[in-house]
Formats: structure tokens, C-alpha cells, sequence
């Protein structure tokens, strides 16, 4: 897995990339984010992307998962979103002598931001007059916490992987490439070298000697779920290829291939499946 750091950076580069994407694309005045570390606790997330602010207040403001709306939408891994964030008992109110005292907002939207199934930062808007936040720009900021996610899977995979996270061929070595190794080491008249090819068979499959098992239930590829995601905030499938950046008819085979791994017929069954298998 790859480390803290180095995912936050990519998502921190994109969001200053995106952040007025965010802006135009859901019609908020006030836009801002920022990306997660791991914490004790769970997450913090450390916001230090704005636009639309009055001053810098919320810059560097640390979000732990489960305090304030974004910890909520942290902790749920969905969109959260409040009509008067002053007055609301859904959230708690560490944070607000900067959102409510300082900046002013009343209405806001916190959009998690998933890289592989995990949160890596969250996407805010908000604005200041009497007025809720509507499901268009919910579903907006969801096409923009798409193409986000993409665009850091794309730098992540463009980059060297870290010596700390895990080799990408290691999920390809598969049993029978294993099994070769052991074979050879068995093979073999040297025993240093026997002992060496031991020790290298053992460090991939575990003092077992047995590759790891696959995780019981269903499993969805990045792309599914990335497309579930949206279909549970309402988008389209026109909406979801824009926000991937693929053809429509690619959705349909994304969303197709999820109904069939989760046993279901229709996009909504499979949006409550995958969230009680713990996929979204």
C-alpha cells in the first residue's frame, strides 16, 4: 500500500488542479479541501485548498474523522450535506468559530474523495445566503470527485512505487509462479541456495507457504465502484462517462459487470449491496 505521504501530495497537486473545476461545475461560491493522513483515530484531514474564502482561516484547519461534516462524510464515506450548519444537530460544532464565526457559511457540502475504495481527502462547498445546497450540485461534485480520484490514480501509477508499499506484481505472482519457485528450490543440489529460494518464497506467500487467500464475498475494480458512486448520488450514465472520462457504453459495461458480481438486476440494488458489503 502506499504511503500516507505520497498519496496526500498527489491528491493536494490535482485538487489545486480542479478546485475551480469544483467551483463552476456546482455554482458554490465557496469552494475548498484538502487531503488525509492517517491519525490514531481513524483520519485527519488537514484542509489547505480555497477559493471563494473571506481570509485564510480555514487554512491548515485539521478535520478528524467523525468531528464536523467533513469527519462525518470521512467516517460514512459519503457525501454529507446541511441547510444551516450553525443550527444543525446531525454534526458536531468543533469547527465552528472558523466556519460559522469566521467565513459566515451556512449552507455546506462535504464530498469525500476515494482512491481505491479509501478516503484520501474531502471536497467542500458552501455558500453564505439563506438558500440549501441541491442535488445538481451534489451530483456535480461527485463527477469532480471522480475525475479527482482519476487523475491521482493516474499520477500514483505514472510514479516509482515507494519502497514501503506493496510490489505491483505481487498480485500477479499468482499460486502457480509460487509454486515454480518452491519447486526450484526443492530442485536444487545447493543448499545456500535452497535455503535462499526458501526464504524468498516465504517472504511472498507468508511463513505458510501458501499464497494469501482472496477476501471472501464480492470484489468490485476501481472503475465499478467509481461508477456506483456516482450512480449513488444520482448521476447519469452520461454524467458518470463525463466524470471518467469514458464512453457511455463503457459505464453500461462497468455497471453491468457490478450487478453481475453482486447478484442484482438494477443500478439502485446494486448501490445498497456494495455499501453493505463495505465496497462503497
Amino acid at each position: 500500500m502506499l504511503d500516507d505521504d505520497t498519496v496526500s501530495r498527489a491528491v493536494d497537486r490535482v485538487l489545486a488542479q480542479r478546485l475551480n473545476d469544483l467551483r463552476s461545475r456546482t455554482g458554490l461560491p465557496v469552494v475548498f479541501g484538502g487531503s488525509t493522513r492517517s491519525a490514531p483515530d481513524g483520519q485527519q484531514l488537514t484542509i489547505n485548498r480555497l477559493a471563494g474564502t473571506l481570509g485564510d482561516s480555514l487554512r491548515l484547519l485539521s478535520v478528524i474523522t467523525g468531528r464536523g461534516l467533513g469527519g462525518a462524510a470521512m467516517a460514512r464515506k459519503v457525501p454529507c450535506r446541511v441547510s444551516d450548519y450553525a443550527s444543525t444537530t446531525g454534526i458536531t460544532h468543533d469547527y465552528d468559530h472558523v466556519v460559522v464565526e469566521h467565513e459566515r457559511l451556512t449552507s455546506i457540502l462535504a464530498y469525500p474523495l476515494l482512491v481505491h475504495g479509501t478516503v484520501r481527502g474531502v471536497l467542500y462547498g458552501a455558500v453564505r445566503e439563506d438558500a440549501p445546497i441541491g442535488d445538481v450540485a451534489v451530483r456535480n461534485a461527485g463527477v469532480v470527485a471522480a475525475t479527482i480520484a482519476r487523475d491521482v490514480t493516474a499520477l500514483l501509477d505514472r510514479h516509482p512505487v515507494p519502497a514501503t508499499a506493496t510490489p505491483r506484481w505481487a498480485g500477479e505472482l499468482g499460486a502457480g509462479a509460487l509454486e515454480e519457485l518452491a519447486a526450484l528450490a526443492r530442485s536444487t543440489a545447493d543448499p545456500e541456495l535452497r535455503a535462499r529460494l526458501r526464504r524468498i518464497h516465504e517472504g511472498l506467500a507468508g511463513p505458510a507457504g501458501q499464497p494469501p487467500r482472496p477476501a471472501e464475498g464480492p470484489s468490485l475494480s476501481p472503475r465499478e465502484v467509481e461508477a456506483l458512486r456516482l450512480v449513488a448520488v444520482g448521476s447519469t450514465n452520461a454524467e458518470i462517462a463525463d466524470g471518467l472520462g469514458i464512453s457511455v457504453p463503457t459505464v453500461k459495461a462497468y455497471l453491468h459487470s457490478a450487478m453481475r458480481k453482486l447478484d442484482v438486476h438494477n443500478r439502485g440494488r446494486a448501490v445498497v449491496v456494495a455499501r453493505e458489503a463495505g465496497l462503497l
